[in-house]
């Protein structure tokens, strides 16, 4: 197809335009291998590179229209990448994961909760530096036709993911692994971005506060104990009659776990030691000498709200579960992170309730506990430069945003955060997002929570002494590391 004008002379000889022609393809045949002008002219690359494929992507809890106007724009540049989107019940999305690649019929891309990163890991594709990808554009002066062209972009780097990122993601995504020679020392590599980082906070009923006297909602826990005192009341037989706080017991807490992890966290508990051993039973310098280690501790305090001993009991594993006790009025705290607001909306749209910061020690550094997703390529996709360019895309600012209006969750950017905190649903998630933690390095994260609430039934039940609890829980957890 030419591109010259009518106006122009013709060239004077075919000889000299031969020449000519030679010169210029051998000028531009570099530039061939990277771009295709029209179908007839394309080079054999971008021929190949613009065939059409298909990219299966599965995930849990999102609709398909949370991402559907990602996907629209992301095909106006590669029109011939069409993204198949598979959304699954969690209690069968890993089973289908794992079933679905063991007969080579995975996904090739799909997201993986932050503590499972490291059991995924060797089935998972590293971020490449730079992947090469067709985009189709309109090109020309005169008369404009759609072209193809093969364009190089670059990947994420550590650097760049630190500096965009909230610190906990860096930690969750980024994996020290081995080399071909195993004297080799170990390089940390991308194994995942995330679309969100949600994070736990506090819930409350306003009309059961303004009952009590209570003008503010508690942000440091010894102010959360005095208004368990001020709000539970009791029967004359013991019965809670009216609940201050679901917290304390395993089965009817939501995220009982991720309770008992971060006030583990926060009372300075050692989750890890630099070889990514479990060490929260241990004492720290600061507390060697005292009865409890910061972790038995943590266990002690959590059980209080369910001991009927305690001057702060208000819960036991006789209520409702948690998220419905709050929504029918019959608590005043709940702990639940942003998707639990969406649901209690749901159960009672007339609750009169809101949210503030999950309480913290008096005097000591806030720490929030983080609970996300990250986007992630199966090693075995036959499209990888695709594969990590639609993850890549979504996960920018530009594009994440329409997600994130979507589902109103809380950003995992940096630079999305303040305008977040002008968001009156998530202001209160967005003030915390740059203090969030998480902590699990093992290989089953399912195994570690279960863990972690037969500590808080044993704990209730008397079966051993905290430190000793805590002990044999550590133990266990070990065992799931390596």
């Amino acid at each position: 197809m030419s591109h010259r004008s009518p106006n122009f002379p013709p060239a004077p000889t075919a000889r000299p335009r031969r020449l000519l022609a030679r010169a210029a393809v051998l000028l531009m045949l570099p530039a061939l291998l990277l771009a295709g002008f029209g179908c007839k002219n394309a080079s054999p690359a971008v021929i190949e590179a613009s065939k059409p494929i298909t990219l299966k992507y599965w995930r849990v809890f999102d609709d398909q229209d949370a991402f559907q106007p990602m996907i629209d724009a992301y095909r106006q540049l590669h029109p011939n990448i069409n993204i198949e989107y598979s959304k699954f019940r969690f209690e069968e999305y890993e089973a289908a994961l794992l079933d679905a690649m063991a007969e080579d019929q995975g996904p090739d891309i799909f997201s993986l909760q932050n503590t499972w990163m490291l059991k995924w890991q060797p089935r998972l594709a590293t971020a490449p530096g730079v992947v090469t990808v067709p985009f189709r554009e309109m090109q020309g002066t005169i008369k404009k036709e759609a072209v193809t062209v093969l364009r190089q972009v670059p990947g994420m780097t550590l650097k760049q993911l630190a500096n965009d990122y909230l610190d906990v993601v860096y930690a969750d995504a980024v994996i020290p692994t081995e080399q071909e020679d195993p004297r080799a020392p170990l390089v940390p590599y991308i194994y995942g971005l995330p679309l969100a980082v949600d994070t736990m906070v506090l819930y409350y009923n306003r009309d059961i506060l303004n009952a009590a006297g209570i003008s503010q909602p508690a942000t440091q826990w010894r102010e959360f104990q005095d208004h368990v005192k001020r709000i539970t009341r009791l029967d004359e037989t013991g019965a809670i009659l009216q609940s201050a706080a679901a917290l304390g017991t395993a089965d009817n807490v939501e995220r009982s776990q991720d309770i008992l992890a971060l006030l583990m966290m926060q009372n300075g508990a050692p989750m890890t030691n630099e070889s990514g051993m479990v060490t929260f039973d241990r004492f720290t310098p600061e507390t060697a000498g005292q009865e409890l280690t910061p972790g038995a501790a943590a266990l002690v305090f959590n059980n209080d709200f369910a001991n009927p001993e305690k001057e702060v009991y208000t819960w036991n594993d006789k209520m409702p579960a948690s998220l419905d006790a709050f929504a029918a009025g019959r608590t005043a705290y709940f702990f639940g992170y942003s998707y639990h607001l969406a649901q209690i909306r749901a159960l009672n749209p007339k609750l009169n309730f809101s949210m503030t910061g999950f309480p913290q020690i008096e005097g000591n550094k806030p720490v929030y506990y983080a609970n996300y997703w990250l986007e992630v390529v199966s090693k075995k996709t036959a499209h990888l430069d695709e594969a990590w360019d639609f993850v890549r895309f979504i996960t920018a600012a530009e594009q994440v945003q329409k997600y994130l209006n979507a589902t109103g969750k809380p950003t995992a950017l940096r630079s999305l955060v303040n305008s977040q905190l002008e968001n009156t649903d998530l202001s209160v998630f967005a003030a915390q997002l740059p203090s969030v933690r998480s902590w699990y390095r093992g290989l089953d994260a399912i195994a570690a929570e279960k863990i972690f609430n037969d500590m808080i039934r044993q704990m209730i039940a008397g079966d051993a002494e905290s430190n000793k609890i805590v002990e044999l829980g550590a133990a266990k957890v070990n065992q799931t590391i390596k």
